[in-house]
């Protein structure tokens, strides 16, 4: 069996699997990209998980982490960066607003790539900002 090699994911594929991912914020999505603001379409995700969160639906959101880490493993520099600094770095705002069983779940669901950086993202915020 061949295996086949997935082409690496610019902002615009990401944009199209996000649309295909988030179908309600399909439109929102759509602006933000004609605006070239993928920050913009990140910051959506994470706000639609964060009402997800709000209505304890776990297994969705862990569903779209592992989504959105596909992405992530396929991203070019950009795409992974942007993830890291705006969808992993939300993870902290989910924690302060989940009940913690939720946020034991969400991050036992949590896809070992985004563990790994939200773990370092908290050991540089301890030594940055002593928080």
């Amino acid at each position: 069996m061949m295996k086949v090699q997935m082409q690496t994911i610019n902002q615009k594929i990401a944009v199209e699997y996000l649309k295909f991912f988030y179908p309600p914020l399909r439109n929102e999505i759509t602006q933000l990209s004609v605006q070239d603001n993928f920050a913009g379409i990140m910051q959506a995700t994470v706000n639609y998980l964060k009402k997800l969160l709000q209505e304890s639906k776990i297994s969705i959101i862990a569903h779209h982490l592992k989504l959105m880490d596909s992405i992530y493993k396929n991203g070019d520099s950009y795409v992974r960066t942007m993830i890291e600094n705006l969808f992993v770095r939300s993870f902290e705002s989910f924690k302060k607003h989940a009940k913690i069983q939720h946020w034991k779940l969400l991050y036992q669901y949590m896809p070992v790539s985004f563990q790994i950086i939200y773990n370092e993202q908290q050991k540089q915020d301890m030594i940055y900002f002593g928080k």
